[in-house]
């Protein structure tokens, strides 16, 4: 769940903390408070994109900082496979914002904003002031069955996406060899060459790497005699350090009868002198042996412009030549006995397809038995939410072609009216209309889903009276099971509220300023006084209030039958 936020120099807000409790979190306060910075700031340190006039005047930087509480295992395992990993059960997901630019963190790591939108699918559902209007896309209506019925069609609906893209690879493959056959005489005749070109140069793994030193070595080859030669002349001719040495050795041995302690030096002085000497031989040796051959080197050369010709031509190393090869031999193949590999395609082609039409079909059976266990619920709680005499239904219908969701079209159907048939929701429905349609299968999600917070921005948004109490009941009965962070307009949803916060705005040294604060329970209901009165708040006014909140309690105290 959301514990706390917290939010700097944004807009109106200068700096405030929230901190979120469990149930049903209400955010009430007059027009233009700033309410909407709230879910705004939210989205922000979510990833969405930050708009530079969000930053508060004459700021140097703006701040939004959320922390989590994972206690969930499937979303504790879902945020692990994206390497992000619960300290002491919280993730603190944060955004600072600059003129220039923006930078997101979770658990103080650098992160993209496509890596926060991910993360905070896990953790948060938002339903914003217009996410509603996604109903009028049928699209949308078969992404909301298979969240439904996502117990049973998950693991299907991987195998159809999998049989899917297997159908497209060997679709694609058949139409690169319809084009390829357009040309196929000149395209054997060019194939045969470069797999001959490729053979003909006989090449080894890492022979390359060996031509490259030969090459390096020949190539030096007067600057390594001349080095060689000079070493030589300094350690083991007349006046080099080996006569020198000999020297040395023979005036100690004169007098180490006189100190037996020059005695250890001797032996050490002998032993340079040996060691000395074994390196002259072999340097000598080295020297007489390494004798320049031109034709030797005109052969590595003319090796090595050979290798690198290929590899230049065809991947940059010997294994991808190589590699080049097998693939160019394959495609000879092909094309050389073309008329049967277009009827082996046809074959993987039907093949592919009849796998793909059975896993659809399946698919597609698991969806219809869903639909209607779906549109029973999704009716019975619009009649909670005052759709007396609503009628509300899902068809599905098969498309011409397939897609990574199968050969399934969705879409809602509905009548609001007794008499009337049932037409697509974006025909019948109003604004309000499809806001509670929208709070309908929010609830019946939110009794499968992982995700522990919800939040609703303006749902009650066309709505009033007694509509505008069975949408309270309604979010009271979410907020049982979920954290539900709501922002309204109306008293009888903020009298419901298990933690009330007030936003109001206020001018501090000529600035103005949005501030937000939880209210206590006499509080709550001053604010829903005037959320009743509106300018003047008269007692009879307050009394009303009063009397919501003990009704608002009464309910919530009510136990909903299983």
């Amino acid at each position: 769940m959301l514990v706390s936020l917290h939010v700097k120099n944004l807009a109106l807000m200068e700096e405030a903390e929230v901190e979120f409790g469990n149930g049903l979190n209400i955010l009430s306060g007059e027009t233009g408070a700033g309410k909407s910075i709230i879910i705004g700031s939210i989205n922000l340190a979510l990833g969405e994109k930050a708009p530079k006039e969000m930053l508060r005047e004459q700021a140097e930087y703006a701040l939004v900082e959320l922390i989590f509480r994972v206690e969930n295992e499937e979303q504790r395992k879902l945020l692990e496979e994206m390497d992000i990993f619960p300290e002491n059960d919280e993730v603190i997901m944060s955004r600072r914002i600059t003129p220039s630019r923006s930078v997101g963190k979770i658990n103080s790591e650098t992160v993209s904003a496509s890596c926060m939108r991910k993360a905070a699918s896990f953790l948060i559902d938002i339903h914003g002031q217009h996410e509603h209007q996604s109903l009028l896309h049928k699209k949308k209506h078969l992404e909301i069955l298979d969240e439904y019925g996502k117990e049973h069609l998950e693991e299907k609906k991987k195998i159809l996406k999998q049989r899917y893209q297997e159908y497209q690879n060997i679709q694609e493959e058949k139409q690169q060899a319809l084009s390829e056959g357009e040309g196929r005489e000149r395209e054997l005749s060019f194939l045969e060459y470069e797999i001959q070109e490729i053979e003909d140069a006989s090449l080894v793994p890492g022979e390359d790497e060996d031509l490259e030193a030969s090459y390096r070595k020949m190539a030096n080859n007067r600057k390594i005699m001349e080095a060689a030669g000079s070493a030589y002349e300094m350690t083991g001719g007349s006046s080099s350090a080996t006569d020198q040495l000999g020297r040395a050795l023979k005036e100690l041995q004169t007098v180490v009868e006189y100190d037996p302690k020059l005695e250890g030096l001797c032996v050490q002085l002998g032993e340079v002198d040996s060691l000395l000497n074994d390196f002259n031989r072999e340097l000598s040796s080295y020297i007489s042996e390494e004798e320049f051959e031109e034709e030797a080197f005109y052969e590595v050369e003319k090796r090595l412009d050979e290798v690198n010709h290929l590899k230049d031509k065809f991947g940059g190393s010997i294994e991808a030549v190589l590699a080049a090869k097998e693939e160019k031999k394959q495609k000879y193949s092909r094309l050389k006995d073309y008329e049967q590999y277009l009827e082996q395609l046809e074959k993987r082609l039907e093949k592919s397809q009849a796998a793909l039409q059975k896993i659809s079909r399946e698919v597609s059976r698991i969806r219809k038995k869903y639909a209607k266990e779906l549109s029973k619920e999704v009716q019975a709680a619009l009649v909670d939410l005052n759709f007396l005499d609503v009628q509300f239904t899902m068809e599905i219908r098969e498309t011409e072609k397939f897609t990574s969701n199968g050969k399934d079209e969705a879409e809602f159907l509905i009548s609001t009216n007794p008499g009337e048939p049932l037409k697509p929701l974006g025909k019948v429905a109003s604004g309000g209309e499809l806001s509670r349609i929208m709070l309908a299968i929010k609830t019946i999600l939110a009794e499968s889903d992982e995700i522990e917070t919800l939040i609703f921005d303006e749902i009650d948004t066309g709505i009033s009276g007694r509509t505008a109490q069975m949408v309270a009941e309604k979010m009271n009965v979410i907020g049982r099971n979920h954290q539900v962070i709501c922002i309204t307009h109306l008293p009888q949803i903020a009298a419901m509220a298990d933690y009330h916060f007030l936003i109001r705005k206020d001018v501090v040294n000529n600035v103005t300023v949005s501030n937000i604060s939880l209210l206590e329970e006499s509080e709550s209901i001053t604010e829903l006084g005037r959320m009743l009165g509106g300018v003047k708040i008269t007692d009879k006014v307050m009394e009303s209030a009063r009397e919501m909140k003990e009704l608002a309690i009464a309910v919530k105290n009510k136990k909903i039958p299983d």
